[in-house]
């Protein structure tokens, strides 16, 4: 089964930096986009930003200009370097896997989350 593990997060002071990584493992043949995606209480889960396979980024409105999303050497890995950050970007923020090819058809994965708090 592809497991995704995730790093980084704590707690910051607002306009301080963190940086999120993310691995995954297991049988994996192919990945055709990682991200992340955030979710604070009592709210629904949004996109904060993607990379394709080929390189193509996307971004939520309100991280752009302050976060990016980089892929690592291996195929399997994402980073996520969040600078300037707001009160605002309190929450977990959960990795994302899409369109793996595995021992199984292609799927999506989630790692289990990792908390990032702002402090004002």
């Amino acid at each position: 089964q592809v497991q995704l593990v995730e790093s980084g997060g704590g707690l910051v002071q607002a306009g301080g930096s963190l940086r999120l990584s993310c691995a995954a493992s297991g049988i994996i043949f192919t990945i055709n986009a990682m991200g992340w995606y955030r979710q604070a209480p009592g709210k629904k889960r949004e996109l904060v930003a993607t990379i394709t396979s080929l390189g193509s980024t996307q971004y939520a409105d309100s991280v752009k200009g302050r976060f990016t999303i980089s892929r690592g050497n291996a195929k399997n890995t994402v980073y996520l370097q969040m600078n300037s950050l707001k009160p605002e970007d309190t929450a977990v923020y959960y990795c994302n896997a899409a369109g793996v090819l595995s021992t199984t058809p292609n799927a999506d994965y989630w790692g289990q989350g990792t908390q990032v708090t702002v402090s004002s």
